[in-house]
C-alpha cells in the first residue's frame, strides 16, 4: 500500500475555499446576523495570521480524516514501529504486504471518504459546536450554520483524502 501524503496539504485548502463560499455568498448574511459580526469588525482581524493558522489546523484535520476515511490505515498502524517494517524484505514489512495485498484499494473512493467525513462531521464537529453554543446561549440557527459548514467541509476533505492518498 503506497500512501501519497502530499494530498493532505491540498485537502487542507478545502476549508479555506468552503469558508469563502459558505461564510460569503451562501450563509454570510445569516452568519453575520447570528454572531453580531460586522464588516468593520471583520476588517480588524489580522487575516495573514488567521488564514495561516487556519491552514495549519486544516492540515491536522486532514491527518485525522486520513485514519477515519482510509480503513487500510488501521492495518498500517498495527505494523508501524515494528522491527523490519518499512524495510524491503523485513519480516514486519512482508507480513504487512501479505495482509494488505487482498484489500488493495478496497473502499478507496471519493464517495466512501465523503460518507465517513460527513459522519465524522456530524459525530465530532456538530456535537462539539452544539454543546459549546448551547452553553453560550447561541441560537440553533447559529449551530446549524457552523455545523453545516464543517459537515460539508469534512465530507469533501474525506472524499479527496480517501480517493487520492
Amino acid at each position: 500500500m503506497e500512501l501519497k501524503f502530499w494530498i493532505i496539504p491540498i485537502a487542507a485548502l478545502i476549508p479555506m475555499i468552503m469558508g469563502f463560499l459558505w461564510y460569503g455568498p451562501i450563509m454570510g448574511k445569516a452568519w453575520m446576523k447570528e454572531t453580531g459580526m460586522t464588516e468593520e469588525k471583520a476588517k480588524e482581524g489580522n487575516m495573514a495570521v488567521i488564514f495561516g493558522l487556519s491552514y495549519l489546523l486544516s492540515n491536522f484535520l486532514g491527518f485525522a480524516l486520513l485514519s477515519i476515511t482510509v480503513h487500510q490505515m488501521g492495518i498500517f498502524s498495527l505494523f508501524a514501529g515494528q522491527e523490519g517494517f518499512g524495510v524491503a524484505g523485513g519480516a514486519a514489512q512482508v507480513q504487512f504486504e501479505a495482509v494488505v495485498a487482498p484489500l488493495k484499494d478496497l473502499h478507496r473512493t471519493f464517495g466512501h471518504g465523503a460518507f465517513h467525513g460527513a459522519i465524522a462531521g456530524v459525530c465530532i464537529a456538530f456535537t462539539i459546536l452544539a454543546t459549546n453554543a448551547m452553553f453560550e446561549m447561541k441560537s440553533w440557527k447559529y449551530i446549524w450554520i457552523n455545523s453545516g459548514y464543517w459537515i460539508i467541509t469534512m465530507a469533501l476533505m474525506g472524499g479527496v483524502i480517501c480517493q487520492f492518498v
